[in-house]
């Protein structure tokens, strides 16, 4: 069905940072699948894992106890904050069932205010979540009980409670609406607002988590803990897997039969999830997001003085995004053909999400290819 802008490029193989095309040709990835593959494309050590496990058992229904999984709920509890952890198969479908533990919690109070410029989904709850119109023309009725207000908005928050709210759900980093970050001083502020409230804080981590803004969860950057996190992306290595967390007094409301996954958390995915924290640790990858992101943006901060299409340079760790003041799918394209793979949000917004492994070498080819692109639009 045609419900994705293809780009006419078909990739056969990919290594770490690497993709190679059916005719071929390398490209640098700068954008490894909206971060799934932020360890890079095929990791050893998800691999083995995969290969590990494959004959021995691939799928299992989740009225059986599985050892991949309870030892994957362990590392992501060891990480993050006491609490459970239930296991989906994408992003959608872990807000989709931080959205049911909200409801199950508010008991009556059903209402989750949300941001603009967010993404949380295409699911019709996850959807609806969304802070952006665009993605939802076409299919109403929406269901009921989601506000979005303007991001890093105190009043504007404020003026959205009503006492049918039940949760507040946000991005500390917004992918899909262009690389926007969280003020400190509202996330501090909106912690206390739920706390003072009995609101629920949900934090959706599936495009920040597992190290792509140089911690494990972006959280971590704010001082609060959230009382439910989502994940998915990069968890699985290039797998699909998703997880919601909960803390451990709200966990246990969502008891047997009140929600499901026929292939949430099979041992072959969570295994691969195991290969991914192996790595993260073994390779010290999370630090070398973090010298690698301030000297990306450093990088990118050069070229800004060097073209005036370049409003700014924003982000955290290794998830920054470049605004221009002009459409960047130009740009995009003009990348591709020099073997550049990066990405365009929110029709201005360069987004580049390199594997956490990424070295200086190819971040200044990277930089240099850009260079390049964009001289070569402004100059048509």
């Amino acid at each position: 069905m045609p419900t994705y802008t293809r780009m006419p490029l078909i990739f056969v193989k990919g290594k770490g940072m690497k993709v190679i095309d059916v005719d071929g040709k390398e490209y640098l990835d700068f954008f490894p699948g909206w971060g799934v593959s932020s360890l890079g494309h095929c990791h050893p050590d998800v691999v083995s894992a995969v290969r590990d496990q494959i004959d021995k058992l691939i799928h299992l229904p989740n009225n059986y106890l599985s050892i991949p999984q309870a030892k994957l709920a362990k590392e992501i509890i060891y990480h993050s904050f006491p609490g459970k952890v239930f296991f989906a198969n994408s992003g959608a479908e872990a807000n989709e069932a931080a959205v049911k533990l909200t409801r199950a919690y508010g008991a009556g109070r059903y209402e989750i205010i949300s941001f603009e410029n967010s993404f949380h989904g295409r699911t019709l709850a996850a959807l609806t979540m969304t802070g952006q119109s665009k993605y939802q023309e076409g299919f109403q009725p929406l269901p009921e009980g989601f506000k979005s207000v303007a991001y890093n908005d105190r009043d504007a928050l404020k003026n959205a409670l009503s006492d049918k709210t039940a949760g507040i759900i946000i991005e500390l980093v917004q992918g899909e609406g262009g690389i926007n970050v969280a003020d400190k001083d509202f996330v501090l502020y909106l912690r206390k607002l739920c706390d003072e409230k009995k609101i629920l804080l949900i934090v959706d981590e599936v495009q920040t988590g597992l190290g792509r803004t140089a911690r494990m969860f972006a959280y971590q950057h704010y001082g609060i803990t959230p009382d439910i996190m989502t994940l998915a992306k990069a968890l699985g290595g290039g797998l699909p897997i998703g997880a919601m967390v909960a803390k451990k007094e709200i966990a246990d409301i969502l008891g047997p039969g009140r929600h499901a996954s026929t292939f949430g958390g099979s041992p072959l995915v969570c295994k691969a999830s195991l290969g991914v924290f192996k790595a993260l640790r073994k390779e010290k990858l999370i630090a070398n997001a973090r010298e690698m992101g301030v000297y990306l943006k450093e990088r990118l901060s050069e070229l800004a003085k060097k073209y005036s299409i370049i409003k700014e340079v924003r982000g955290l760790g290794l998830m920054i995004g470049i605004e221009l003041n002009t459409a960047g799918k130009p740009v995009v394209e003009e990348c591709v053909k020099r073997g550049l793979l990066i990405n365009c949000t929110h029709e201005t917004v360069l987004r580049l999400m390199p594997a956490l492994s990424v070295t200086k070498k190819q971040a200044d080819k990277a930089v240099g290819i850009l260079d390049k692109a964009i001289e070569k639009v402004i100059s048509n």
